[in-house]
């Protein structure tokens, strides 16, 4: 197998969650440049039809599927809906994630629980249901997207309960890999540092400013720049790698 033909995902099937918008989109459409047919997942399904439109225009086949990751009952319909589009699941990249800026003292356990439930019990419920469909055609590779934030605790926004689900998302990459080894299921993450997605450029040009400050490349990346590390994880040239939280900052962390 050559070098180039290791990146190759002609003819594989795959998920992506919050596809429909910022990262995920990037994702979903890189995942698709490559040659994978995608069904892109969101809770707004017109989002999710937008992209799944583009990736079509890609000469790709896509499915556009509304769901909320916090229920099983949704999940579960996702994986039946996708393997009937399919015929099977060979990727999942767990993509859909919400935050929040808000001091622990105050933090309310509505507000702990909308993180949570989203960023890590999403997680859980998406590489369990599909998780369960690669074990049976032992095939599969899963990407979570994690944060640098599930390594640290971050300047100046107060965040714990997000940083804590990104450190859950981490340990629960690590564990999925060493369970599921056996089934010939890799399983890996991303840790985004600061990249501009609309939720992020929420925060206002003068955050922007001082989150570029604080990595070695001075500037916040771009959604794009995820596409190539996605395809590398799920894909052949990555076949020697699980269990690893692939850190994509601009050398945030090095500090």
């Amino acid at each position: 197998m050559s070098v180039l033909s290791m990146f190759d995902l002609t003819g594989e099937k795959a998920i992506v969650t919050g596809g429909g918008q910022g990262l995920g989109r990037e994702l979903a459409l890189g995942l698709a440049e490559a040659g994978a047919d995608v069904a892109v997942v969101q809770r707004n399904l017109e989002l999710a039809q937008k992209a799944a439109e583009d990736i079509r225009k890609l000469g790709r086949e896509a499915i556009a599927l509304r769901v909320d990751v916090r229920q099983p009952a949704d999940v579960e319909n996702m994986v039946t809906q996708v393997k009937k589009e399919f015929g099977r699941i060979d990727i999942l990249v767990n993509n859909a994630g919400v935050s929040g800026w808000i001091r622990a003292e105050e933090l309310s356990f509505e507000e702990w629980n909308r993180v949570i439930s989203t960023n890590l019990t999403g997680v859980f419920l998406n590489c369990k249901y599909v998780g369960q469909e690669m074990i049976a055609q032992r095939k599969g590779s899963i990407v979570n997207i994690s944060s640098i934030s599930g390594f640290l605790a971050n300047h100046p926004q107060e965040q714990s309960h997000y940083n804590a689900s990104k450190g859950g998302v981490n340990t629960f990459t690590k564990c999925l890999a060493y369970e599921w080894a056996k089934h010939n299921i890799r399983v890996n993450a991303i840790a985004p540092g600061f990249v501009g997605t609309p939720m992020l450029k929420e925060a206002g040009d003068k955050m922007l400013k001082e989150w570029a400050s604080l990595n070695v490349q001075k500037r916040i990346g771009d959604p794009s720049e995820l596409k190539g590390v996605v395809v590398f994880l799920a894909s052949a040239a990555a076949s020697y790698i699980t269990g690893h939280v692939l850190i994509a900052d601009g050398g945030y962390v090095i500090w």
